[in-house]
């Protein structure tokens, strides 16, 4: 009887753990797809520069130690793929450092 009562427990548990799994699985799923209808919708990065200047460059640069004013901060940010320049994510770069 012990033994039925620890196979039905280990199962319950099982049964728990992998519908838990499954949740989170789509939940993924769900931001993955999220994510990917605001990407087709946002313009091309080419179009996002709005300023005339085209001083800078994307050239791998993405941390605000290695830009030099908030201007440049600002093109990194909107034109550049894969900035950490933006922690709280209002859309300024380098609030610390030059965007203050």
């Amino acid at each position: 009887m012990k033994k039925l009562i620890l196979i039905v427990l280990v199962a319950v548990v099982g049964w728990q753990a992998y519908m838990k799994y499954q949740a989170k699985q789509l939940a993924y799923a769900n931001t993955q797809e999220e994510t990917s209808v605001v990407d087709s919708h946002s313009p091309p990065r080419s179009q996002l520069d709005t300023s005339p200047s085209n001083n800078f460059k994307c050239d791998g640069r993405t941390y605000c130690s290695q830009m030099a004013s908030c201007e440049e901060a600002t093109f990194f940010l909107r034109n550049c793929p894969g900035v950490k320049m933006d922690g709280n994510n209002d859309g300024i770069p380098c609030e610390k450092q030059w965007c203050k």
